[in-house]
């Protein structure tokens, strides 16, 4: 089968690694993902405007429905060229909701332009799925998307770390968890070492900050972080994510307010893990059970002297290496890409 994803990709932030993941992957199962746009050959994807090839097309909505260097003419293409019940919408962000508001954080504007956002993705497809396991929507159904490569794996060895914390990740309404930790780190920041931040907004404005965004999109306080030692480095390039993750013992996995709200999960949910790291989960004990299997509920960080678990992590890591392999074969076997792809044709089928 020869799938047409439409997507704005960046290569530095959002879903880049999974849109790369699922062309390899799928070329070695005997189907083909395209990438619609103008073929281009600096790029690290397999972008096509051959529409006619084309055996669905599956509309990924992140920040924008808006298609990368396109216009209104293109969506006219896709739906006129491909059946409707052969289009499908993954909604990555929870815009395809009411207007929602969380610790800040939020989906919409206001609900004007969430009946907006709702009506791009009815015209354009019946089938709508969203990346949690629990859509809020009665006809919403799920679809994770976002997937575990085993081939990532880089061994499990934490002698000799640069850093204690390393976090790899822009600042998108991501201040506020960032900051608990750090609060609690202080208590024990001789025992923790080097701390990292690697990503855009944590010591001066990221590119998107606009006006438009409300102040808790891009919050941060660079004092705090220069006077804690926390080291910033810049963005990087997804497929250099895993390794920069591994520079750390150990590495939150922080997701924005309205993502754990909407029990959401990212590309983070599953590249932490692969990385030579010991993750922390700030998600609650349901999600990452239902997530990551039973034995990486150890590995949640707590809401009680959270300061505990790091100290443990810190003093005795061999005992969440083992977790973390244990967890590895649990996201090999129930989230691979594989299984997205197999899953994915099925919801196009039915």
């Amino acid at each position: 089968m020869r799938l047409m994803f439409v997507h704005w990709v960046v290569e530095d932030r959002g879903s880049p690694q999974d849109i790369y993941n699922y062309t390899c992957v799928a070329k070695g199962m005997g189907h083909e993902v395209a990438l619609y746009g103008l073929p281009d050959g600096n790029s690290s994807f397999n972008y096509s405007l051959d529409i006619d090839a084309a055996d669905a097309v599956v509309f990924l909505f992140e920040w924008t429905t808006l298609i990368k260097n396109g216009d209104n003419l293109n969506f006219l293409r896709l739906i006129g060229r491909v059946p409707r019940k052969r289009r499908i919408v993954v909604d990555l962000d929870g815009k395809y909701n009411d207007a929602l508001t969380v610790a800040g954080d939020y989906n919409h504007d206001d609900e004007a332009a969430s009946h907006a956002w709702l009506q791009v993705c009815d015209s354009l497809a019946d089938k709508i799925h969203q990346a949690t396991p629990h859509p809020m929507r009665p006809n919403v159904r799920p679809f994770l998307f976002h997937a575990y490569n085993p081939a990532w794996e880089r061994p499990l060895d934490l002698s000799g770390k640069e850093f204690g914390m390393y976090l790899v990740g822009n600042n998108y309404f991501r201040w506020m968890p960032v900051h608990r930790m750090l609060k609690a780190i202080e208590t024990i920041r001789e025992e923790v070492g080097r701390i990292g931040f690697v990503g855009y907004g944590w010591d001066s404005p990221a590119p998107w900050t606009h006006p438009s965004l409300r102040k808790d999109a891009y919050y941060t306080d660079p004092e705090y972080l220069a006077k804690l030692g926390v080291e910033v480095k810049p963005p990087i390039h997804f497929s250099q994510v895993i390794e920069e993750m591994s520079c750390g013992i150990f590495h939150p996995v922080i997701l924005r307010p309205l993502f754990d709200h909407l029990g959401l999960v990212t590309c983070r949910t599953f590249e932490t893990l692969a990385a030579n790291t010991i993750p922390l989960f700030t998600q609650n004990a349901k999600y990452v059970r239902e997530i990551y299997g039973e034995e990486a509920v150890e590995l949640v960080y707590p809401e009680d002297q959270p300061q505990e678990k790091i100290q443990d992590i810190l003093r005795g890591p061999d005992r969440y290496v083992r977790i973390v392999e244990g967890t590895r074969r649990h996201l090999a076997e129930k989230h691979s890409y594989e299984a997205r792809i197999k899953e994915l044709i099925g919801i196009i089928e039915s």
